[in-house]
């Protein structure tokens, strides 16, 4: 007889004692009272990478999960209070792959197509697509975590945090700029990290070649070098020997030819040949050569041009295959980018990111270095070249296994590309004496596989070519030579400070504040009393040394009866008295009414922001249109002594914009006071200009920050 009815009443009987035991939990608020109790031993820091919410929990969240809550009950248990906050990883790969797929955005030219914002924002709409069934299934886990108020990686304090770590380390000397060979995807235009490269291997069949290079001061000798990239070839600029292998010269129909002694048998396995003379590799470096493409070679202003197209030697020279020779490209390899640097040779990139070879290149001109469909296309093209030209001496098929792009699949290529770098290999030793004192178990992870790590470690190469991300916080100008690092918001404010000094300023006390009525419009007129004239001149006199340039005014009639009474008391001209649409009263919907019907039109001061009656606007609304205001009049004006004349409702909205306030935010600056801004009430308005959104709130993606830009010493700094 089958026992299902068993197995199912067991599994029954699991799930209701699983939800007896968490419905206790919730209403003893036990997690709670183990956070509350005393902690004698005072506070143990837990720190736990977020997951991603774009895919739903599996067994690689789980299991880890599990030994996560049982390390904090544990040292909660010992006298510790141990704070356990719920987080979200929300940049990098997995969210831009899920937008890409979502658009069909193949290439990195189709996502700046659909729009950097779109993709963006689309990003930041498809996060949390799963945070609903993360709430449920964590719990039935067994774990303690708080996931009522989670952090999450693209809010602008966590991303302001990564930038105040980066900051820290700069100040310390551990962040460099340099060239550094990475692989790239082509299509996305971006280097990818280690474990995605390893992502998608694939066995493919490719072309190598040997190639015929002429000696400049032993004409008819040519030196023979091996490569399995052809399409690097028109960016060689030198060739490498291992100084202690021993070379040979060898005669074969007639022509002389310089390799390894090791591998002239299987370079000339079908042709006959005559050993001439032996010499070791360090007797050919200095020499000169005829480069096989003279593209780059014919510019004499290439940087380091003098240093060029010369042998040199390579601890990195082998002789297991090839010729014992190698060409070098330092665009194209990490070790022939380290041999370009030691002896400053010139740096030639033939190569687009994107993988098209360039226009100097005519005769391959636009190609695609490794294409997607045919990747030895360009490596045919190249040989065929060298055959025309007699520089090619063998060529022949192999079967390797080669890196393809995870998100688009087609051919990585080996990229030298500007990178930010920390300095692991300045702490290094730091890194390995902390973790020789930690209690590994077991103690072989710490002894061989993290401490192999760590004693292999290298730079670490923290820049990628991304969209939805937190920016690397680097200003440099065009040239390169200024350069600023921003730590915080403040710093970044301070930064893009105004030249120009700003005064806000409510309109005197008029007749609809007598009358307690709304006037949004001259259609409902609300003229200044004596008390608000009064209030005005006060003001004029204090603002009566501060040699105003511009007054910019709100189209009601008390705000113009207000900037009247400053334009004769400070003297100003008709022109400096300028009316603006965009500064007028909000636009309530209850024109010539009671301002309480406005007021209970809303049951909260956040439905301000999101409801209208009528034909009148929101928050929302009123916040755009005094951001546009002010973000132009700062981008016009340079230098200025500014009044700026409006009312209660813009001018809140006004200085929430000043520092880029959500909701939330702005609705706290009006909180336990009547009224924002008092009638009659002047005040200075520093202004900085903020990356933000189009609702003006602060945010510190692109393409917003791409936006930001400041001087120092008369040179205009933008975002690296």
């Amino acid at each position: 007889m089958s026992d299902t009815p068993k197995k199912e009443s067991n599994l029954s009987q699991v799930a209701q004692k699983e939800a007896e035991i968490l419905e206790f939990w919730n209403a003893d608020k036990t997690f709670q009272k183990s956070l509350d109790k005393k902690s004698p031993k005072g506070e143990f820091t837990f720190y736990d990478g977020p997951p991603f919410a774009t895919g739903l929990p599996h067994y690689g969240n789980l299991v880890p999960g599990t030994i996560k809550d049982a390390i904090p009950r544990y040292k909660t248990m010992c006298g510790y209070h141990v704070d356990r906050q719920w987080g979200w990883d929300c940049h990098g790969l997995p969210i831009e792959k899920m937008i890409q797929e979502e658009h069909d955005l193949k290439t990195k030219k189709d996502i700046v197509e659909f729009g950097v914002k779109n993709f963006n924002e689309a990003a930041r709409a498809s996060v949390f697509k799963y945070d609903k069934e993360w709430r449920e299934i964590i719990p039935k886990t067994g774990r303690w975590v708080d996931m009522t108020k989670p952090y999450a990686t693209m809010n602008n304090s966590f991303m302001e945090s990564v930038w105040w770590g980066f900051g820290e380390m700069n100040k310390k000397n551990l962040v460099y700029e340099n060239f550094k060979v990475m692989h790239v995807s082509p299509l996305l235009e971006t280097t990818l990290s280690n474990f995605e490269v390893n992502l998608d291997y694939r066995d493919i069949t490719d072309l190598s070649a040997t190639v015929k290079f002429e000696l400049v001061d032993e004409p008819g000798t040519f030196v023979l070098a091996w490569t399995t990239t052809p399409w690097t070839l028109p960016a060689n600029i030198a060739l490498a020997v291992g100084e202690e292998i021993m070379y040979v010269k060898i005669k074969s129909e007639d022509i002389t030819y310089i390799l390894s002694q090791d591998l002239v048998e299987k370079n000339f396995k079908d042709k006959p040949f005559e050993i001439t003379e032996q010499l070791y590799g360090r007797e050919l470096i200095g020499k000169s050569y005829k480069p096989v493409f003279d593209h780059y070679f014919k510019d004499k202003m290439l940087e380091n041009h003098a240093n060029g197209w010369k042998i040199y030697g390579g601890d990195f020279v082998t002789t297991t295959d090839g010729t014992g020779i190698v060409h070098i490209a330092p665009a194209f390899g990490e070790d022939d980018l380290t041999l370009a640097q030691k002896h400053n040779l010139p740096f030639v990139q033939h190569v687009k990111m994107n993988g098209e070879i360039k226009e100097e290149v005519t005769e391959l001109a636009t190609r695609q270095a490794k294409p997607k469909d045919n990747p030895q296309e360009t490596d045919i093209e190249v040989i065929k070249m060298l055959a025309h030209q007699g520089s090619l001496f063998s060529k022949e098929k192999y079967i390797h296994s080669y890196p393809h792009c995870w998100r688009t699949g087609a051919p990585l290529l080996n990229y030298a590309t500007s990178s930010w770098f920390v300095k692991v290999t300045q702490i290094k030793k730091d890194l390995i004496e902390n973790n020789n004192s930690v209690n590994w178990i077991p103690q072989s992870i710490g002894t061989s596989r993290f401490g192999n790590w760590l004693s292999d470690a290298r730079d670490w190469a923290i820049s990628r070519s991304r969209f939805w991300g937190t920016p690397i916080p680097i200003w440099k100008s065009e040239d390169g030579k200024e350069v600023e690092f921003i730590s915080s918001i403040q710093e970044l404010k301070e930064k893009t400070k105004s030249t120009n000094s700003y005064f806000v300023l409510r309109h005197g006390q008029a007749e609809h504040n007598i009358k307690n009525i709304a006037s949004d419009s001259n259609n409902t007129p609300s003229h200044l009393t004596e008390v608000g004239k009064e209030q005005i001149k006060k003001v004029a006199k204090e603002l009566k040394d501060k040699k105003i340039n511009l007054v910019f005014v709100s189209p009601l009639i008390r705000t113009q009866e207000t900037s009247q009474i400053l334009k004769e008391a400070l003297d100003l001209s008709d022109g400096q008295i300028v009316t603006d649409e965009r500064l007028r009263e909000v636009q309530t919907g209850f024109d010539g009414k009671n301002i309480e019907e406005y007021r209970k039109f809303f049951k909260v001061t956040a439905d301000k922001f999101t409801k209208k009656n009528g034909s009148g606007e929101t928050l929302t609304d009123l916040k755009k249109r005094v951001g546009d205001f002010i973000y132009d009049i700062d981008t016009r004006y340079r230098n200025k002594k500014i009044v700026i004349i409006s009312h209660e409702y813009p001018l809140w909205m006004l200085h929430a914009v000043k520092d880029a306030l959500n909701q939330e935010e702005t609705t706290s600056l009006k909180k336990g006071v009547e009224e924002f801004v008092e009638t009659g009430e002047v005040r200075e308005f520093e202004f900085s200009q903020l990356p933000h959104n189009d609702n003006y709130e602060l945010d510190l993606h692109r393409p917003y920050i791409d936006d930001i830009t400041f001087e120092k010493n008369g040179k205009r700094l933008k975002m690296n």
